[in-house]
């Protein structure tokens, strides 16, 4: 079983690189590029994604918008169905972004965009070969997690619902297994729909979280971009704190010794 650093003074540490948010944020379905730059400063992140394979469309827009000394690139393989499609595109963006960084992403069917973990581990594989630092978009299945972790891949992006749904967290037990198996960080990805489900994901002890359509797609995205940055604060916090334990009876919360009777 992993143990947990719960250290106030704890930094995120991903590839070696220390980070003070545990808020990563995608780049696509907002409103507009203001809107985007706005929810990006109240979200206080520190890392974004962008789909390479959007490049000639609204990603060529965000490249130009964004300031590159302010945010890590995380460029992401969206869109491939296949390994070969993920390899070609995350050789682009190497070369385009000069980052060996990727979000690996093989999506195995279009309803539910559930990753097809066959092509997903085979093209993980080829990547670490080629020296990419791979981060994987998987399912929350703790023996897939485990191989991609035991393969070499620099973090598990478990989803917690499907991409978009804004269901929130559909099996926290698998969530648990997978966090309890690998000690490697942990990056919930898809699904998430409010700030609770962040403080939810936090407490569990996952090390960040990415949010995309719950922001992007809020009523007010500069809002709920403030709201998920302390929900995950408040999470992490609380995770480090320790709750209570859980029992069936009440317990005063009272010393009972000298009270008159």
């Amino acid at each position: 079983m992993v143990e947990t650093n719960r250290n106030s003074e704890e930094k995120f540490i991903l590839d070696g690189k220390s980070f003070k948010s545990r808020l990563l944020l995608g780049t696509a379905r907002y409103p507009d590029l203001s809107t985007l730059n706005q929810a990006l400063v109240a979200s206080h992140t520190e890392i974004i994604t962008v789909a390479m394979r959007r490049i000639d469309g609204q990603s060529k827009g965000i490249y130009d918008a964004i300031d590159r000394d302010r945010y890590t690139l995380l460029p992401n393989t969206s869109g491939c169905f296949t390994a070969r499609e993920a390899v070609l595109t995350a050789q682009l963006a190497r070369e385009a972004l000069e980052t060996s960084w990727i979000k690996l992403e093989v999506i195995g069917d279009e309803d539910t965009l559930y990753p097809n973990v066959v092509e997903l581990l085979n093209a993980a594989e080829i990547l670490i070969s080629k020296g990419f630092t791979v981060f994987p978009y998987c399912t929350d299945d703790p023996v897939i997690c485990l191989k991609l972790s035991q393969m070499g891949c620099a973090a598990i992006m478990p989803l917690a619902a499907p991409i978009g749904s804004g269901m929130g967290v559909c099996n926290p037990y698998n969530l648990k297994i997978i966090r309890e198996m690998i000690d490697l960080p942990i990056i919930i990805d898809a699904g998430i729909g409010t700030p609770s489900d962040v403080v939810q994901l936090m407490e569990m002890g996952m090390d960040a979280v990415l949010i995309n359509t719950a922001i992007a797609q809020a009523a007010d995205p500069v809002k709920m971009a403030k709201a998920m940055y302390h929900a995950s604060f408040a999470g992490r916090l609380g995770f480090q704190a320790g709750r209570i334990p859980r029992q069936r009876y009440a317990s005063s919360s009272s010393p009972v010794e000298g009270v008159l009777r």
